[in-house]
């Protein structure tokens, strides 16, 4: 189950993992609270969200091609040191009591722009540490260690909103990413798998497309996953409204978050001991998330919300661990970089579109609403996927039957004659 923590240079990217994580939740939590306290609308919350994705967008392929060139240690050093300073700053407004909405959403942007870098180097850079055998492994263990970033964040920023103010949960966010900065220049650089950076040329990102399009191992993970993005990355949307329909505090709203959190570790640990990686598993996946937040929507109460949530992660964390390891085994060490760009692209974009979205949906018919529109959305989705794989599986087993056909009757022509 943690083979892949016998690497010491994964060792030190899992520490990193665990701190990072642990501060992006503290100022996660801290945010949505800060924006729903100042509107009192979960629509709000969805803008702020959005945002955080807005730049995926703009820089995404960018953003791969940049993972593919310049030393990636080097590049999420530049992004560590960004995420860091806009925790900080909106700590320090909070604290001066200065902070207004506008503030929040212009670091939410720029916020969004350091992670969309951060998110294909930092995807990138575990295939140099572990190398092809060990990836799904190292994939599940960090997803793994990411959901226990996911259960401590919640709880220290709800305590720390309770004990002392939103400001000091954004600057422990802040403080947290010098340990993880440290994690990285720890590293050694002679243990990596790199390839060569790649050269500068024309068409590079243009190539990159055209490769997802024709690789359906590529092109299929990424569709779903973009589909699953618009609904699931926006759970805090949907929690926050359950927050307000619900009449629950931050520890209430913290408890919801942990919840979901619980099950996405339990699907973690399984994915690391579970090697399927096809594409039928990841449409039962799909599917399974669907059935899943259908049946959330229709808890009455907090416990039994919870208790369903946690089923949503024990399915949507595999589906998610399936869906990165199979898009990187897919790509080729040169282009893997530019290949995951787009699929932060896709899976963030469609999330910068769906935060908006959820929060009008939660706001205008309740809480539940959202998970309703995701587990519809999500199931048409994955059973049409299964039926363009089945086409296609059918029609590459008749390709294959001719080619075959063809070379028996080569060999009759040769060895028995024409008349055969």
């Amino acid at each position: 189950m943690f083979a892949a923590l016998g690497i010491r240079n994964f060792r030190w990217f899992v520490f990193a993992q665990a701190v990072s994580t642990s501060g992006l939740w503290i100022q996660r939590v801290a945010q949505d609270w800060l924006v729903l306290t100042l509107t009192h609308h979960p629509f709000a919350v969805g803008v702020a969200t959005a945002l955080q994705f807005v730049p995926t967008l703009i820089f995404g392929m960018p953003a791969g091609l940049v993972a593919d060139r310049y030393d990636k240690r080097r590049v999420l050093l530049g992004t560590v040191s960004s995420l860091s300073a806009c925790a900080g700053v909106l700590g320090v407004l909070c604290l001066t009591g200065t902070v207004q909405l506008w503030h929040v959403l212009a670091i939410a942007f720029v916020t969004g722009t350091a992670a969309c870098f951060d998110n294909p180097t930092r995807s990138a850079l575990v295939h140099e540490i572990v190398g092809p055998a060990r990836l799904r492994n190292a994939v599940s263990v960090n997803s793994a260690v990411f959901q226990l970033g996911a259960l401590a964040g919640p709880a220290i920023s709800a305590g720390l909103i309770t004990a002392v103010g939103t400001g000091c949960a954004f600057l422990a966010c802040a403080t947290s990413y010098v340990a993880v900065a440290a994690a990285f220049v720890a590293m050694r650089r002679s243990d990596l798998l790199a390839g060569p950076p790649l050269a500068r040329g024309r068409d590079q990102l243009r190539d990159a497309v055209a490769e997802i399009r024709r690789t359906p191992t590529l092109g299929w993970p990424i569709v779903l996953a973009g589909v699953c993005a618009f609904f699931t990355t926006n759970f805090a949307v949907t929690l926050t409204a359950y927050a307000k329909d619900l009449q629950l505090d931050a520890g209430g709203y913290g408890e919801l978050t942990i919840a979901l959190a619980v099950g996405s570790l339990i699907g973690a640990l399984v994915s690391a001991r579970w090697p399927g990686s096809r594409l039928r598993h990841l449409v039962a996946l799909a599917a399974g998330l669907a059935a899943t937040q259908l049946l959330a929507a229709a808890m009455p109460g907090q416990l039994a919300l919870s208790l369903a949530l946690v089923l949503v992660g024990m399915v949507g964390m595999p589906f998610l661990i399936t869906t990165n390891t199979s898009i990187q085994l897919a790509a080729s060490d040169a282009m893997r970089g530019r290949v995951m760009g787009v699929y932060m692209l896709v899976t963030l974009g469609t999330a910068a579109a769906g935060g908006p979205v959820i929060g009008l949906l939660a706001q205008q018919f309740g809480a539940p609403a959202g998970l309703v529109a995701g587990g519809l959305v999500i199931a048409v989705s994955a059973g049409y996927a299964a039926r363009r794989l089945a086409r296609a599986g059918r029609i590459e087993v008749r390709g294959q039957l001719r080619v075959e056909l063809a070379r028996m009757r080569a060999w009759r022509h040769t060895t028995m004659g024409p008349t055969a």
